[in-house]
């Protein structure tokens, strides 16, 4: 099993072991775009694996900071009292990267940048870009995912 994420057509496709589509869902990646630098604010591109699986459970629209919940479920009134905030809700798919120097290790490293597959808002525009680095996902969508793979799983992606 792995995962293809493309940055140009905004897309996360999951593979079963054959190359076989198993689901596609749109995605939304980050506003500034690919790339790897720590601080840059975009989606970083390459070959990752899934880190961590977070959330196993949670309510859909559960709101977490700092991979924890914060006691909240994400409404249209509780986002319009903080339009400022980056939601991160219901599951997260912690990614880390695989290639030393591109997204792995010093200034690069995905892990310590925090990127993460995850759920966000359904008022959310999927297929535009929007993101502070991570690739977001509808609540339902990103239920499925997380329960279709294992930690460890391939995830690549690219901008082409």
């Amino acid at each position: 099993m792995r995962i293809e994420i493309s940055i140009k057509q905004q897309t996360l496709t999951l593979f079963d072991d054959d190359g076989g589509v198993m689901a596609r869902y749109r995605v939304s990646t980050a506003a500034n775009g690919a790339g790897c630098e720590k601080d840059s604010g975009c989606t970083p591109v390459g070959v990752h694996i899934i880190r961590a699986k977070i959330g196993t459970d949670y309510m859909p629209n559960t709101v977490l900071v700092g991979r924890r919940p914060t006691g909240e479920v994400c409404t249209p009134e509780l986002m319009a009292q903080s339009p400022e905030r980056d939601w991160i809700l219901t599951r997260i798919l912690w990614l880390s990267g695989k290639e030393v120097g591109k997204n792995r290790l010093g200034n690069v490293d995905t892990m310590q940048r925090y990127i993460y597959i995850h759920g966000t808002s359904d008022l959310t525009d999927m297929s535009k870009v929007g993101s502070h680095g991570c690739v977001r996902m509808r609540n339902a969508d990103v239920i499925a995912l997380f329960d279709a793979v294992p930690v460890g799983t391939r995830v690549f992606i690219h901008n082409g």
